[in-house]
This record gives C-alpha cells, sequence and structure tokens, in this order.
C-alpha cells in the first residue's frame, strides 16, 4: 500500500484507520477477505458514502418532484425511474473512484488539471448554487414543521442547530452515525405506500408502459417534469461531495468493490422510495378535485392524510424533515469541502473547529444565510426553487464534462482509467443529461418554450454529441490509446502528489473544450439570472 508520503493526500488526517458508522478496519490491516463473514463485516465499516449522497439526493426538491408526478399522474410516469438507475450510478461510480485512487477532492483536481481559473469558476457556481440549494432544504423544513403543528422559527433554528452540532464535533464516525440513521428514516416511505393501498397492477402498468400522459395540451409541461425527475438525480454537489467524503473517510482503492456495493444500496433507497412515494399520492389525490392540481409539500401531506389517516400524513411530513436534513448535510458539506480545496484550507471532519475553523465556518455561514432566507417575510422562496433548477441545469453540463476528462486522465488514474466501453456508455449517459439540463435552464430563460423546441435542443445536442464522440472514437482506435494499461496492480496504485504530475497536453480540441464550457458556464448563468430578477420583479 503507497504510503502517504507518495500520494497526493492533504496530511496525515486523510490517512489511518477507517472508522466508519458501522465498523473499523485499521489502516495495516491487509488480509484478504476470504469468508462471508469478514466481508460483510468490511461492508458495514465502508458503508457510509453511496447511501449518504444517495439519501441527500432524495432531497426536498425530489419529494416535489416525485409528488407532483404522483398527484398529477398518478402512475403513468413511474417508468422515468427506471431510467434513474444508469443516471444515479454512472458518475458517482467515477466520482467514488477518483477519490479513492487519488486522495484528493474534486474541486482540486479540476483546479490542478483544468486551471485555475476555470476550477475557481466552477467552485463560485457551485457555491451559489448549493447556497441556493440549502433554502430549499429549509423550505421542505418549515413546511413539515408547519404540518406538525411546530412553529417556524424554532423548527429552522432547531435544525440548523442539529445540522451544525452533527458536523462540528470533531468525528467523522459520530458525524457519519447521524447520517446513517437519518438515512434510515427514508425508509418511512415503505409504510406510507402500504397503507395508502396503490393498486399492484396500476404500478405495474406505470414501470411498463412508457408514455407521455396528459394529452397534447400538456406536452411541455409532461416533458418538464421528466426532466425534472431524471435531473433532480444527478446534482453537481453530489459530485464534490462524494469524492471529498470518500477521501475524508480515508477509502483507498483496495476497498472500490465495497463502495460500489454502498453506492448500489443508495440507488435502491432512492428508485424504491421514489417509487413508494409515487404510487402513495396516487392512490391518495385519484378521483379527488385535487387530482391534477399539484400546489407543494404541504398540500401533498393533507391530501394523503385526507386519504389515509391523520398518523399517514405525519408519517409523510416526518419522512420530508429528515429528507431535507440529510439534504441540507450533504449540501453544505460539499460546499465547505469544495471551498477547502479553492482556498487551500484544512478540511476534514476528522478536526474539530479550532483545528479547521475555516472549514467549519463556510459550513455554519452557508446554514446561517439559509435559515436566515427562509425566515424573511415575504421572501421569493418559488423563485428560488425555479432558480436551482435552472443554475443546476448550468454547472451540470460542465460538471459532467470535467468528470469524464479526469477518468480518462492516465497520469491521475493510472491503472483506473476508463475502458473503452465504459467512455461509451457513460459518455451516452451524460450526453442525455446535457441535453435534459440544456432543455430545463431554457425553459426558465425562455418561459414560451415549445415542445417542437424541446426536441430540437435534445435532438441538437445529441447529434452534436455523435459527431464528437464519433471522432474521439475513431483517434482512440488509431492511437489504441486505453489498449495498452496495464491495470494489475490496481489495488495498491495511488496517484502521486499533484506537484509530481505531468501537466495535461494543452491540444487544440482540449482548449477548445475548456472555452467552451468556461463560455457556455459564464453566459447561461448570466441568461438565467437575468431572467430570475425580472420574474421577481414583475411578481
Amino acid at each position: 500500500m503507497a504510503s502517504i508520503t507518495r500520494t497526493a493526500a492533504l496530511d496525515d488526517v486523510h490517512a489511518g484507520d477507517i472508522r466508519g458508522a458501522l465498523g473499523t478496519i485499521p489502516a495495516d490491516d491487509f488480509a484478504p477477505r476470504a469468508g462471508l463473514s469478514a466481508k460483510l463485516k468490511t461492508l458495514l465499516a465502508i458503508v457510509g458514502p453511496g447511501l449518504i449522497v444517495m439519501c441527500g439526493d432524495n432531497d426536498v426538491g425530489a419529494f416535489s418532484t416525485y409528488g407532483q408526478a404522483g398527484q398529477n399522474y398518478g402512475t403513468r410516469l413511474l417508468w422515468t425511474l427506471l431510467l434513474l438507475i444508469p443516471v444515479l450510478y454512472v458518475n458517482q461510480e467515477m466520482v467514488l473512484r477518483l477519490g479513492a485512487v487519488t486522495g484528493v477532492g474534486h474541486a482540486r483536481l479540476i483546479i490542478e488539471r483544468f486551471g485555475k481559473s476555470l476550477g475557481v469558476l466552477a467552485v463560485i457556481y457551485l457555491l451559489i448554487l448549493n447556497a441556493l440549494t440549502l433554502v430549499t432544504e429549509f423550505i421542505g423544513i418549515t413546511m413539515a414543521a408547519g404540518y406538525l403543528g411546530v412553529p417556524k422559527l424554532a423548527a429552522v433554528l432547531l435544525a440548523a442547530g442539529v445540522i451544525l452540532a452533527a458536523a462540528a464535533t470533531g468525528s467523522f464516525r459520530r458525524f457519519e452515525r447521524i447520517a446513517v440513521v437519518l438515512c434510515a428514516g427514508s425508509l418511512l416511505l415503505i409504510p406510507l405506500f402500504l397503507v395508502s393501498h396503490p393498486t399492484g397492477a396500476a404500478m405495474a402498468r406505470g414501470f411498463a408502459e412508457p408514455g407521455l400522459p396528459g394529452g397534447p395540451g400538456q406536452t411541455v409541461t409532461v416533458m418538464l417534469l421528466i426532466i425534472g425527475i431524471v435531473g433532480t438525480t444527478v446534482a453537481p454537489w453530489q459530485l464534490f461531495f462524494q469524492q471529498s467524503y470518500v477521501v475524508d473517510k480515508r477509502i483507498t482503492p483496495r476497498f472500490i468493490r465495497y463502495e460500489k456495493v454502498d453506492l448500489w444500496i443508495g440507488i435502491v433507497i432512492v428508485v424504491v422510495g421514489a417509487a413508494a412515494l409515487m404510487g402513495a399520492t396516487a392512490a391518495a389525490f385519484a378521483g379527488t378535485a385535487a387530482a391534477g392540481h399539484f400546489t407543494d409539500a404541504t398540500g401533498l401531506a393533507h391530501g394523503i392524510a385526507a386519504h389515509a389517516g391523520r398518523i399517514a400524513g405525519v408519517v409523510f411530513a416526518v419522512a420530508l424533515l429528515d429528507a431535507a436534513i440529510i439534504g441540507a448535510f450533504a449540501v453544505s458539506l460539499s460546499t465547505a469541502y469544495a471551498a477547502g480545496d479553492a482556498l487551500g484550507l484544512k478540511h476534514s471532519l476528522h478536526r474539530g473547529f479550532r483545528q479547521a475553523k475555516g472549514f467549519y465556518a463556510i459550513y455554519a455561514a452557508l446554514i446561517a444565510v439559509a435559515a436566515a432566507i427562509v425566515l424573511i417575510p415575504r421572501a421569493p422562496l418559488g423563485l428560488i426553487i425555479e432558480g436551482v433548477q435552472a443554475l443546476a441545469g448550468v454547472l451540470l453540463p460542465a460538471a459532467t464534462v470535467f468528470l469524464l476528462m479526469l477518468c480518462n486522465d492516465r497520469a491521475v488514474l493510472g491503472p483506473w482509467v476508463n475502458s473503452r466501453r465504459t467512455n461509451m456508455f457513460t459518455s451516452v449517459v451524460i450526453t442525455v443529461l446535457i441535453a435534459l439540463s440544456a432543455v430545463l435552464t431554457a425553459s426558465v430563460v425562455f418561459p414560451g418554450i415549445t415542445g417542437r423546441q424541446m426536441v430540437g435542443i435534445i435532438g441538437g445536442c445529441l447529434t452534436a454529441a455523435v459527431a464528437v464522440g464519433g471522432w474521439t472514437l475513431i483517434r482512440s482506435l488509431r492511437a489504441g490509446s486505453l489498449a495498452d494499461v496495464d491495470r494489475s496492480d490496481r489495488e495498491t496504485w495511488r496517484m502521486p502528489p499533484l506537484n509530481m504530475l505531468a501537466k495535461p497536453v494543452m491540444s487544440a480540441g482540449r482548449k477548445v473544450t475548456l472555452t467552451v464550457l468556461g463560455s457556455y458556464m459564464a453566459i447561461a448563468m448570466i441568461l438565467v439570472i437575468v431572467r430570475i430578477v425580472q420574474m421577481a420583479l414583475a411578481s
């Protein structure tokens, strides 16, 4: 195993025993995992990064999106959840691999391999986006608290205190145990589903029969909702969070197989929870006057209570509160990790406040600002939610392209670089994500967009991707760039210190790609902000 002096890990805090919520793996434990019991104990110690990032993904925005689909269209959009599986896995598998192999955070890798200007720009955009996303989590907290009869001020202050206290203890294991308990709260959606009694036949048809419900007049609305369902599963903060969290947990390449299982556990929980929520809301609103008239999460709670009883409404509200707190944990940490990378701050949950003041100051400031905004009377919370979706659409294309380029950087990943097959599959998924994010952004900037124009944007993105992908494939086949990668020593290979790596070759294609990405982020960001300001002034 490579020692800390030979790797890019920031310092000795990021090396040592793996102290997870459910077990410990000593740093000097190199024994093979021969039996089922040994493998299970190892998995329990590793579980955490994938589980938390996926449960954090099922946050307030996801609750609203899945609930809207169930209330307005019944079970007829359940098939979209099957699309989530490859989308959820592809990007997160690449960042967990980057974290385990490199020992450094996502933001730091971007800065070092693509230049400080693009890296810092990406971190600034992430900071803005995450701050607004955090506001949506506190909106969910106030909605859940309001339904449960808890005063808004008390709920916000208590939630903010819990989120702050859980992270600032200086104990990684203590934080992860709290987070894992909250992740278990995601399972509340299963009894909610059972007491709502959706029909098995309707659920089966929803998964087996893809279609666009609502008729021709609602094509744009349905398409935007489908984009929301898929888009809410991949947010830029997830990439930055999981890579840094894997590093902070001290997971090395030797345990990547177990970390992938951890990720799959999280994916199963996300998809099952989404299906349960969509099925429960479909059953609750079927045949009622509120069917097809989604308002917000509070409306979902009242509808479920009217259908399945007061306890069911309480279970929904508690599940929403739980999801909001997990989301707030993950989004805040994602930002603090990224800012720590960009500013060179000591950042780790293994350190207490006194040892990492800058890291915790950023974490606390985000939470304080988000809580304060939610408490402002008549704050434009609806615009904030819409802005989050649009800004995520702006950053996601750049983030996914950066990710794919990093995973093909031999100096960074060595024997862990993507295979040609992985690149082809990943490129397809990323292309679809970019097309959907472009439509979502365009729908905010140009609210009069039509279904035909949406199809045109998606078609244009796919055509461009096929052209670029074909050109790249031909070049790689000619060069045999991936054929000679020696993957024999993968479990012991770690990336050397970043200052020892050869700088990436700035070919014409690479320069064009990075220039286009930077320009796209800047222009799209300005357009979205201008449009949101216009909407705020008009309201």
